[in-house]
């Protein structure tokens, strides 16, 4: 495996040309490559990153065998590699000197890929301790009985809704962005269709939001209910009400993460018919 058998550009059309049918191949592992690639292709890397989007194909023999992308200043996140095609590479942009303060895939893929680049550049890995698991929907289980209430689509009229539960949820989970009214249109959250638990009085107590359908595939993604609600199953029905939406949008694959250390959710989800696909982790480069 050579590191020039890399192919990188800037250029997202270009990108997805080569690498479309293989990304397609196998969603499940490749949620997070579909869905910035997409992200970008149709608002620009400018909407995410404080520089051009470097996307990247592995190639042999005609066939493309994995891929990467970064959005300066983000993670590199690279789809599942072998210890071989992490090494490669890692020596390509090595060589090229691209800074990286970061690495994020499924686990393996990201230690390999982190070894690779402490004996490329002498950078020293730090695994972040927050874990996410990945799962993929089997058959859809809906909770038995459903807490009192009904979902509600939210749409355009209801924007200010939608900046507070994603903005509420960005603080519970410490993710580090400013959601508001101003700022909505640049955020991660823009883009995704969003559905509130309401109790039988009008009042909303769990929303849950998924992203658009790309390569057959819709993530579900922002699962929150506020902690003075939680176990009411006000998650759990939400979050059924967004899996059937997506079945019933077209997906073929319906995937989430969920924090890999959370029993509480683990099994909320494992209840709802979601297994396991991998785990994902981070490691940051001193």
């Amino acid at each position: 495996m050579r590191p020039d058998d890399w192919h990188l550009t800037e250029d997202v059309d270009d990108f997805l040309a080569r690498a479309g049918d293989f990304l397609r191949s196998r969603p499940g592992p490749h949620v997070m490559a579909l869905t910035w690639a997409e992200r970008v292709r149709t608002r620009g890397a400018d909407a995410f990153g404080t520089g051009p989007a470097v996307f990247g194909t592995l190639e042999r023999a005609g066939e493309v065998r994995a891929t990467f992308h970064r959005l300066p200043p983000r993670a590199l996140v690279p789809t599942p590699l072998t210890p071989e095609q992490a090494d490669s590479l890692a020596a390509r942009l090595a060589a090229l000197g691209h800074p990286l303060p970061s690495v994020s895939a499924d686990h393996r893929t990201a230690t390999a890929f982190a070894e690779a680049w402490q004996r490329h550049t002498g950078a020293t890995p730090k695994a972040r301790e927050t874990r996410v698991r990945l799962y993929r929907l089997d058959t859809l289980v809906p909770p038995e009985p459903m807490p009192a209430g009904r979902g509600r689509l939210l749409g355009e009229r209801d924007l200010e809704e939608a900046v507070f539960w994603c903005g509420e949820f960005a603080r519970a989970v410490g993710e580090d962005v400013t959601v508001d009214a101003r700022t909505w249109a640049d955020t991660r959250f823009a883009d995704k269709r969003y559905t509130l638990w309401e109790t039988p009085d009008g009042t909303p107590v769990s929303v849950a939001g998924m992203n658009p359908l790309i390569g057959g595939q819709i993530q579900v993604d922002v699962v929150y209910t506020p902690a003075h609600l939680r176990g009411r199953g006000y998650a759990g029905a939400v979050a059924a009400e967004v899996s059937r939406a997506a079945l019933a949008a077209g997906a073929k694959d319906v995937v989430l993460f969920t924090d890999a250390a959370n029993p509480t959710s683990n099994a909320l989800y494992q209840r709802l018919g979601y297994r396991p696909l991998t785990d994902w982790t981070a490691y940051d480069f001193s």
